[in-house]
């Protein structure tokens, strides 16, 4: 597999893209022949969550985007800010017109799946209408709370939601966030210290720490719009792969078997070990299991 981008380069080759008056990171690769492959992280890290499969893909797809989301690593904080899913889809679908892409296929992770349940449903919500907006030409998803009643929120998570989340976010330290982070990751793939690291720089970037409470609302949006959001999965043309790391306290085998229980003919890829986060706890295996996804994607096609 080929060598990870480093965090210094990675924030160095980076673009920047208007959001609603507000710099959003970028960054954007790829072979410049084949389809477009369109990258959303999970929270509350960053588009960084990508690094070890980047090089990969890039060398496998014509174009690949991906972009911290607002509130998000290096793109912009905005205290008065209205921090939802649905912006952030907008947020997806405006960088890719600024960029000339009409069609891509998507990979979530986490939040980033909540982002692509929102767009997948925009889509089905508009068949026999206008084809002006975003066309998703396959999705596959990472461990994300794609059913509300199968996600296990950590005691943080529960914290930031509560009505002391504001404080909890102005208290939190890097050492506290680092001993809840790594929790979500399986027994033997920890993170490693420089890893933390980075992620809490990302995090704590332009006070983003103190935004977390905020952040974290997007959880009781999944609860309001779980009946479109899940429906979208269960009727849904666009081909899904589910690959999910078992070990996850919070989205792992207990959201994969809710997955198996409500959509049909599920295309399921379970790996035993990985936690949270299986494109950086076992790239390898994540990025085979996406080719051979998308093998079967093009065969159908």
């Amino acid at each position: 597999m080929e060598e990870a981008v480093t965090f210094k380069v990675w924030y160095e080759r980076g673009q920047r893209y208007m959001h609603r008056g507000h710099p959003v990171f970028y960054q954007t690769g790829g072979s410049g022949d084949g389809p477009a492959l369109l990258l959303l992280h999970g929270s509350p890290t960053a588009s960084w969550d990508w690094h070890k499969l980047w090089p990969a893909l890039c060398a496998r797809f014509g174009r690949v985007v991906a972009a911290d989301m607002i509130g998000f690593g290096y793109s912009a904080k905005p205290r008065d800010y209205d921090y939802t899913i649905a912006d952030q889809a907008d947020l997806q679908e405006g960088l890719l017109t600024s960029l000339g892409i009409g069609r891509c296929h998507v990979i979530g992770h986490g939040y980033g799946d909540t982002v692509a349940q929102e767009l997948l449903a925009r889509q089905e919500e508009r068949r026999g209408g206008s084809t002006a907006a975003l066309a998703l030409e396959s999705l596959c998803l990472l461990n994300g709370g794609l059913f509300p009643e199968a996600f296990h929120p950590t005691l943080l998570q529960k914290l930031l939601l509560s009505r002391a989340g504001a404080l909890v976010s102005k208290l939190m330290t890097e050492h506290g966030f680092q001993h809840s982070f790594s929790r979500v990751f399986g027994p033997n793939t920890q993170p490693s210290f420089d890893e933390l690291a980075e992620f809490w720089q990302l995090i704590a970037y332009n006070g983003g720490a103190d935004l977390a409470y905020k952040q974290m609302r997007y959880l009781k949006e999944r609860e309001q719009q779980r009946e479109r959001w899940v429906e979208v999965l269960q009727r849904t043309r666009v081909p899904l792969r589910l690959i999910c790391g078992k070990s996850d306290p919070v989205c792992g085998l207990h959201m994969a078997e809710r997955y198996r229980q409500l959509v049909p003919n599920p295309d399921l890829v379970l790996l035993p070990g990985i936690g949270h986060y299986p494109q950086i706890e076992s790239p390898e295996e994540t990025l085979q299991a996406y080719l051979e996804f998308r093998q079967g994607v093009t065969a159908r096609a």
